[in-house]
């Protein structure tokens, strides 16, 4: 689903508690780019759900992986005989 019609869908609120630090920096954070601290809870409840939920690899490891293939390949073929 896309992030705009995740936006529109109407919220429910709930009750939570955080660590004094941990929601202090969520705070400056939000500051900091000048958005919401409900937006970046909504980004991190988000991103929790897909890698929690989804069975492929995330995009940046896939990269990762990719450029590790690409800068030892040679390496890894002589660790592999």
């Amino acid at each position: 689903m896309q992030q705009a019609q995740i936006e529109k869908k109407a919220k429910v609120k709930f009750a939570t508690q955080a660590d004094p630090v941990m929601l202090a920096t969520l705070k400056r954070l939000a500051a900091d780019e000048g958005r919401q601290i409900q937006a970046l809870v909504d980004e991190a409840l988000r991103e929790y759900i897909e890698r929690k939920t989804s069975n492929t690899p995330r995009r940046h490891v896939l990269d990762s992986f990719r450029n590790s293939m690409a800068t030892y390949d040679s390496l890894y073929r002589e660790l592999a005989k």
